[in-house]
């Protein structure tokens, strides 16, 4: 089966053909960071209108790439949410008409679905395992039965870690996207020169809390310690507090392998201190190449591909014949 998704959640647009929920034949990517750079973060009205330019584009390159016509594909997906909801609109709307067009079924997928499906791509997972979604929105720690069925055990209770890299990385002038740049910056620090306190929160001790690390940070600073000295010891709390609590949930689930997800789990501490703690524990750790740790369309098409192999005959993803696309949601 060809699956066409797209992915317009935030600030990249993507549009991917992957064959049977695996075989990625495409995978294009507009990044928008020369918008929102000046910025510092993602400003949602002009994502909207970037979206609306590159889409036709990155739809065309991605069925060209994969050798495939818009009328040989079986199935479209794109992503409903989470994300904003301009941005979004663009990419539903795209793909709902390309299906309704060619009289194919379209299928919702969940953002969070997308990433945690996207380790399949290029790795054997086993099930169930533990999955750690770590991105600049998302947080969380999920028991993966199956690639559409999946339980939230832990999660941040305030910023996400590529949320709180964001923020640091703009009171250092670091620049935006905030986690690569404090990783870059990180490689010429003393991650032991600045002292933060792991957060913990007292009645669910496995959940996450970032904020208040933005708070230290800007105290941190008024000391003036080297920026390359605050990056590595901000990087290394954030980093030590993600590993330890996924590696504990593992042990309490008894689960033997952790996958990670979103654009955090291209952070090359993180994947090395993860590692490190997995092999001490005789636990499995994979992750998506870098490409599908960010956001991106093949992870949409894996996950449309498999909410329709679970249930083809569901009535929310009918054929979008000409005659009934108007009663389809």
């Amino acid at each position: 089966m060809l699956v066409l998704g797209i992915e317009s959640s935030c600030d990249e647009t993507a549009c991917a053909v992957v064959k049977d929920g695996e075989g990625v034949l495409s995978n294009v990517v507009a990044s928008q960071h020369d918008v929102h750079s000046k910025y510092g973060g993602v400003v949602p009205e002009l994502a909207a209108r970037r979206h609306l330019e590159n889409l036709p584009v990155v739809v065309s390159e991605a069925l060209k790439r994969a050798g495939v016509p818009a009328g040989d594909v079986d199935l479209f997906s794109a992503t409903f949410g989470p994300g904003l909801m301009g941005a979004l609109l663009v990419g539903l709307s795209a793909a709902k008409g390309m299906a309704w067009a060619v009289g194919r079924p379209f299928v919702p997928v969940n953002h969070l679905h997308g990433h945690i499906t996207a380790a399949r791509l290029n790795h054997r997972l086993t099930y169930p395992h533990i999955c750690l979604l770590v991105s600049g929105g998302h947080t969380s720690v999920y028991r993966v039965d199956s690639p559409v069925s999946f339980v939230e055990l832990a999660r941040t209770r305030d910023d996400a870690a590529g949320e709180a890299f964001d923020k640091a990385a703009k009171l250092m002038g670091l620049g935006f996207p905030g986690g690569p740049a404090v990783e870059k910056a990180a490689l010429k620090g003393d991650e032991l020169a600045v002292k933060f306190t792991v957060p913990t929160i007292r009645e669910k001790k496995t959940d996450f809390s970032f904020s208040g690390l933005k708070t230290a940070a800007r105290l941190a600073l008024e000391k003036n310690p080297r920026v390359e000295d605050l990056a590595a010891s901000f990087q290394r709390v954030i980093v030590r507090t993600l590993v330890s609590r996924t590696v504990s949930i593992a042990r309490e689930q008894g689960l033997k392998q952790i996958v990670m997800a979103g654009g955090v789990a291209c952070n090359q501490k993180l994947r090395g201190e993860m590692k490190a703690a997995c092999d001490g524990a005789g636990y499995d750790v994979v992750w998506p190449e870098p490409v599908f740790c960010t956001d991106n369309a093949a992870m949409i098409a894996a996950a449309g591909f498999h909410k329709f192999a679970a249930n083809p005959d569901d009535p929310a993803w009918r054929n979008f014949t000409r005659v009934d696309a108007a009663a389809n949601p």
